[in-house]
């Protein structure tokens, strides 16, 4: 049998766990704004018998569609508790996800204009700030002591 030594997880400071476990709640909350939100206006008798598959769907009911189910929330969610889990274990998420969702909420603003996708820029803070200090630590451990 070959015996496995486990994997080391990279570790960072208080701080960037703290940081990036309220990157996870600012999703969730964005999240659950944006369902209260929309949740009143979404037909979903019409959606369970089938409206959206058969014949020509009304339009204002598949935006409402792609803005609820379809959409971001599930993910949003499920995203957010990933990045709280990380948080909590003090495992340092990669400055790419910051870039990434920077990227794709202003090009949303941009092409919508000002809205609630301005929300995801405390996420992006928040997933900055803990790549920031998670970085601060790992040069303070690697920094010789005199």
């Amino acid at each position: 049998m070959i015996d496995i030594e486990p994997q080391r997880t990279r570790t960072s400071s208080k701080a960037a766990g703290r940081l990036t476990s309220l990157a996870g709640w600012s999703l969730i909350v964005i999240a659950v704004l944006h369902t209260l939100v929309f949740i009143p206006q979404a037909p979903w008798g019409d959606w369970v018998g089938g409206a959206l598959r058969t014949a020509e769907p009304d339009m204002e009911s598949v935006a409402i569609f792609w803005a609820l189910p379809g959409g971001f929330v599930v993910p949003g969610l499920l995203a957010g508790l990933l990045i709280i889990k990380a948080g909590r274990r003090r495992e340092p998420l990669h400055a790419g996800i910051a870039a990434a969702l920077f990227l794709w909420c202003s090009g949303c603003i941009w092409l919508a204009g000002p809205s609630g996708f301005m929300f995801f820029y405390v996420t992006v803070g928040f997933l900055t700030a803990a790549s920031i200090a998670a970085r601060r630590a790992s040069a303070r451990i690697a920094r010789p002591a005199r």
